[in-house]
């Protein structure tokens, strides 16, 4: 049982140790009814990548409105992300995410996204993004569309490759 402990801790060690860190911010529009501003969503994303795979920790807010009380409009979202193609410096990108709402009748949020990520350099990256938010509650649900673009910072050198690559390698 210790051997198991002991290589269940070092391949987790392991794992966390080989991934880069990275922080996104994350504006988007929406094609909800309303003003400009509660159109407007803003995500902070903290993660971690490993090679074709990341996943990151998320707090953001589907709108920038003044929200009113109870805060409706703030959520936190677990947010797995594949490299599916590259063809040098470009990324086509999938998330498929799960959260949650605070105080909203429509709690449970999911994502479906797709973009395309340029690496500007190996530590910075520029993401542009569209996709779907599905809100569900218990006796309603919704969806909405969105567009957006994210900056992404890496603390260690990015080299990450896709999951299909070109043959011009």
């Amino acid at each position: 049982m210790r051997i198991f402990l002991l290589t269940a801790v070092f391949l987790t060690f392991q794992i966390f140790c080989s991934g880069q860190t990275y922080i996104a911010l994350a504006p988007s529009i929406n094609n909800q009814a309303g003003s400009f501003a509660e159109k407007m969503n803003l995500n902070l994303e903290v993660g971690r990548q490993w090679d074709v795979f990341s996943l990151g920790i998320v707090v953001g807010k589907n709108s920038l409105a003044n929200p009113g009380i109870p805060d409706t409009t703030t959520f936190v979202e677990l947010r797995p992300n594949l490299n599916i193609f590259q063809q040098g410096k470009f990324t086509n990108t999938f998330t498929a995410g799960i959260g949650y709402i605070f105080n909203a009748q429509e709690s449970l949020l999911t994502e479906l996204t797709y973009g395309i990520e340029y690496a500007y350099t190996n530590q910075l990256h520029l993401n542009i993004y569209f996709g779907q938010y599905y809100f569900s509650g218990r006796y309603s649900d919704s969806n909405s569309t969105f567009f957006g673009l994210s900056f992404v910072y890496y603390f260690s050198p990015n080299n990450a490759k896709s999951l299909i690559q070109s043959g011009k390698n």
